[in-house]
Parts: C-alpha cells; structure tokens; sequence
C-alpha cells in the first residue's frame, strides 16, 4: 500500500484554480543566511540548494524581507528590490526546472529586530514591549556573525501599520514576478503579525489591539491587501498558537487562532500551515484543537514540527493535516522524498553550517542515488 504522504494532491479552498502536488511532502521555510552582499540578494548556491529539494510537493522559502525596514538577520533575502527580485527568478526557473513547486515565505520581524537593521532607529511593534531573552544573529563587517539582544521598539502608529501592509502587498506582487507558484504569509513564532495576535505583545487600546477581533485586525487586512494583489488561491498564512518563544506566552493565543481560521476561510486562502514546536520537550498539540481547526477551516492544512514516516501517516489518515512539512531533515538529505519511501537511512546536518557561510554545509550533502 502507498503511503499516503507520497500521493498526488492539490491545494485549494473552493478555488477554480487548484494547485497540484506530486505529494504530500512540503519543504518547510528554514532561515540559512546565504544571499550575495550587499543587497541580501538571492543568488546561484540558493537555486541549486533549491532544486536539489524539488521532488517535494512543494517547497516553502526561508523567511523573506518584504522592505528594508522588516529585517531581523544578517544575509536573509528580501523580495523589494529589482536585483532581489531577478535573484529569486533565477531561484524559481531552477526549481520548476526540476518539477516542483515553490512559494515564497513574506515576514516583517517587529521587535525581533535590532538597531543595525533600522538605520540606528528602534525596530516597529504593535506597542513598546522590548522582548525578554531573545536576540538576533548580526554578522559585522570583518567580523563573525554574534548573538545581539532586541533592543526596546517603538510602538507603530496608524500610518506605519498602513504602510507595512502596502508592503506585503508590494512584496507579493514581486513574488509571483519572480516567478513563485504562490506566497506564505509568515504569521508565527513571534515575529509582527504574531506580536498583533497576543496580548503580552500588543497592549494597545485602538482597532489593532484589545479585544481578540481587533488583535486579528492586522492579519486579516494583510491577508486582504494580498489576496486583492494576487489571489487568494495562491496565498498560504503560516500560525504557531503553541509556540511561546521570543517572549510569546499568551493565555488567550489559542482561541485568537481558531478565530483566524474562520476568517482565513471565509478569505478562500490556498492553505493553513500550522508551525508546531520541534525542540524535544515542545508542546504536544491536543487533539480537540486539532478537530477545532478541521471544522473552522475546510481548505488545505500543513502541519510541521518532529514528522517522521510514522506520525505523517497518524496525521494525515486522521484527517488533521493534507500536506506535512519537514525542516532539519531536508537539510543533508536534498532527496528525502526518495529516502523515506525507500527506507533509507537519513544523513545528519552539519549544525554548525546553518547559518551563513558558502556551499559547505548547504548544497554539498549528497543523494544517496
């Protein structure tokens, strides 16, 4: 019997222009900092990082800069400029080249944020909240790349919300120039749409703050600004209910979520992609949160986080998830597709290759064919 994570799907909420997928296996966004200086610029070494990992059902992008205001990390990629976006065409031509498909993950960081990144200014945020514990990878020029602490950020007024979500739009836009099949809009793990949906990051009292309507006010006008931009079948929305690092811990984020799925739904968004903790002693997500999700949102489900052969199966039988997305595990082996089908055994990643760096550690793990 196939296992179900290796057959074709398609992805849509009630759209006449489905998505199709040669299988159920997503390549989740993973930050790796490789982009060509200045510019963060993507480049050759990431189309073929890329298109080595094509035979999944489709590829999620590390996180992208819609503007140059929206950066946390030394090296990652933006989609606002003409060279970027030339970049990730070249990007996008490798991996439909080689049979996949692929969207791009768009993410403003808030007060993940750090000085470096703002031209001396502080970072944006939904309210002057400096997150506890949490820093930011900032490589100096001559120097290695060292762990900053964020620094206090400015509380947003109307017309900085307002420009930001013209920004999503824009960097849209751009996506599906460069060529990507559709885009992610990254709503988790404590980045700024995540810092609009949870109370301890957003103390504000106007339309984007207060009571859980007007915390999901700032999601659901970027979701709209992009879907007008580009249509809604070709966006995706990435949430992390569960995740509670970068100072995140909220009492009310779960319901928050489950009333976003509502409206996702109503918006006819491509898919839902619930980014789930993958430390060893992470969350376990209950089910009847699970079943809540499935009855408040009919289209296409992700699911990412600790996925081996075993719980995808679990997942998808049950109805949970349509799609299951694996990170650290794509990483050394750019054909896991093949390896999990066939019974073979996975190559460990270089830990200490992450992050920046050239094709060591990157594009150099090998197939096992």
């Amino acid at each position: 019997m196939t296992h179900p994570l290796f057959t074709p799907t398609s992805m849509s909420n009630n759209s006449q222009q489905p998505i199709a997928l040669s299988n159920r296996m997503v390549m989740a966004p993973m930050t790796r900092a490789r982009t060509s200086q200045p510019g963060n610029i993507p480049n050759e070494m990431m189309a073929e990082y890329y298109a080595q990992r094509a035979s999944a059902g489709l590829i999620i992008t590390e996180a992208t800069q819609i503007s140059d205001d929206s950066q946390g990390y030394s090296f990652t990629p933006g989609v606002y400029t003409s060279e970027q976006i030339q970049g990730w065409r070249t990007v996008t031509d490798a991996v439909h080249q080689a049979g996949g498909k692929i969207f791009n993950q768009l993410w403003h960081v808030g007060r993940v944020s750090h000085t470096h990144f703002q031209n001396g200014e502080a970072p944006i945020a939904p309210s002057a909240i400096q997150p506890i514990d949490t820093q930011v990878w900032i490589v100096k020029d001559g120097e290695d790349g060292t762990m900053f602490p964020c620094p206090m950020p400015r509380e947003m007024h109307t017309d900085d919300i307002k420009r930001v979500i013209a920004d999503f739009a824009q960097a849209a836009e751009n996506a599906i120039e460069a060529g990507f099949d559709g885009i992610e809009i990254h709503g988790g793990n404590g980045y700024l749409i995540d810092q609009f949906l949870r109370t301890n990051s957003n103390k504000r009292t106007d339309e984007y703050g207060g009571n859980r309507e007007n915390r999901l006010r700032f999601l659901m006008e970027v979701v709209e600004a992009v879907s007008a931009r580009i249509g809604a079948e070709r966006v995706g929305v990435r949430l992390a209910p569960f995740v509670t690092f970068k100072d995140m811990d909220c009492p009310d984020i779960v319901p928050t979520i489950l009333d976003a799925a509502e409206h996702l739904n109503q918006c006819g968004i491509a898919y839902m992609h619930l980014s789930e903790a993958d430390w060893d002693d992470a969350p376990t997500i209950p089910d009847d949160f699970r079943v809540a999700l499935r009855e408040r949102f009919s289209g296409t489900i992700i699911v990412a986080g600790r996925y081996d052969l075993k719980r995808a199966e679990s997942i998808l039988d049950a109805g949970y998830a349509d799609l299951v997305a694996f990170g650290r595990a794509f990483l050394a082996n750019p054909d896991l597709a093949h390896r999990l089908a066939n019974d073979v055994a996975l190559a460990k990643a270089d830990n200490t290759k992450l992050f920046g760096g050239n094709k060591s550690g990157y594009s150099d793990y090998p197939a096992c064919v």
